[in-house]
């Protein structure tokens, strides 16, 4: 039987090399907020800050506890708007990037 890698870590390494990759992994975790799926959305984040910037230093850039970041990224976790904020901001400056949110109006 072949071994396969993880799929964590096959991101972690993706993410590594790939600038545009990671860019639409936030992108998407962003419209799955929008979207009402907030818990895909947090573990999409959960993993980007794996193969970015880390819990530990997460939590000393948003002045909260590694394991309270955690628990906010976990599929059952609940941020508030501030810490969600906080957290995407540490992403942004990591990733050199801005956000922009694009709006689309679907009439019925």
């Amino acid at each position: 039987m072949a071994l396969t890698r993880d799929f964590k870590e096959t991101v972690n390494a993706r993410v590594q090399k790939d600038s545009q990759f990671t860019i639409a992994l936030l992108d998407e975790a962003i419209f799955l907020f929008l979207n009402g799926e907030p818990e895909t959305a947090r573990l999409i984040l959960r993993d980007i800050v794996n193969a970015t910037v880390g819990f530990e230093q997460l939590a000393i850039e948003t002045s909260k506890p590694s394991k309270s970041l955690h628990r906010m990224l976990s599929a059952k976790g609940n941020p508030t708007m501030d810490n969600l904020t906080a957290i995407l901001n540490v992403l942004r400056k990591k990733l050199n990037i801005d956000i922009n949110v694009q709006t689309t109006v679907i009439s019925s």
